[in-house]
């Protein structure tokens, strides 16, 4: 099960993320092989506002590549049967009864007869400076970076519902990722894996959020247009 490996791996994982509507059959074919060559522990599947076929573009990653492909919905309309798993979002950062629940409520019966692996995940966003995509999608309000109290609060409530990983985004092509500093006092509080992505476009911000706790790093928008950078950020997450 891949959320047994995520718990137990001693590396730092790394995920791809990929938006469908940012890559064509070519582009797919380039990152799969390459992500399969960096060692790249997940391919993550999902956007904001997602127009392309989630199916055809899952059959041109399966095509180029045998990491595990997990979804990373935006909205109830992102679901392919087809991927090994799905990181089930709660955002509960937010007060959007949607993305809390109702969402899950749409795509419940689809799941069940998928038969795939559900990680129930606390999404948490926070600010970065600059409005996101996900932030005018979701309609909701980021936590202020200089607020990690509200942050560490937030997923510490998320473990104790029952969640079993918490993801820390800032967004969508953010300025600026996570601080570090938020990432140490999340890891502190809480006994279950953190993702943290967005805004990390060095392989010395991937290192700082591993070494403050994350276990898994996400990266997306910097690699569609500088997929050459992939085998360094993934080095700095081991």
């Amino acid at each position: 099960m891949l959320y047994k490996k995520i718990v137990e791996s001693s590396k730092g994982l790394f995920a791809v993320l990929i938006d469908p509507d940012k890559y064509n059959e070519q582009s797919i074919s380039e990152i799969s092989k390459l992500a399969a060559k960096c060692d790249v522990d997940f391919f993550l599947l999902g956007g904001s506002f997602v127009k392309s076929n989630m199916d055809v573009t899952l059959a041109n990653i399966r095509k180029n590549s045998t990491i595990p492909v997990i979804l990373f919905p935006g909205s109830p309309l992102q679901f392919t049967s087809e991927a090994d798993a799905i990181l089930l979002l709660s955002l509960i950062s937010g007060r959007n009864a949607d993305f809390l629940i109702g969402n899950h409520v749409l795509i419940a019966n689809a799941l069940n007869e998928s038969k795939m692996e559900i990680i129930p995940t606390g999404y948490i966003l926070v600010s970065n400076g600059h409005p996101t995509s996900v932030q005018y999608m979701s309609n909701t309000m980021p936590i202020p970076p200089d607020k990690p109290e509200i942050t560490v609060s937030t997923a510490i409530a998320g473990e104790q519902l029952g969640l079993k990983a918490i993801y820390l985004e800032a967004g969508s092509g953010a300025s600026m990722p996570i601080p570090v500093t938020t990432i140490k006092q999340v890891h502190a509080k809480v006994n279950i894996p953190i993702i943290v992505g967005g805004g990390i476009k060095t392989p010395s911000q991937v290192k700082a959020a591993r070494n403050a706790g994350a276990k898994m790093i996400v990266v997306g928008n910097l690699l569609e247009n500088n997929p050459e950078l992939l085998s360094d950020l993934v080095k700095a997450c081991r």
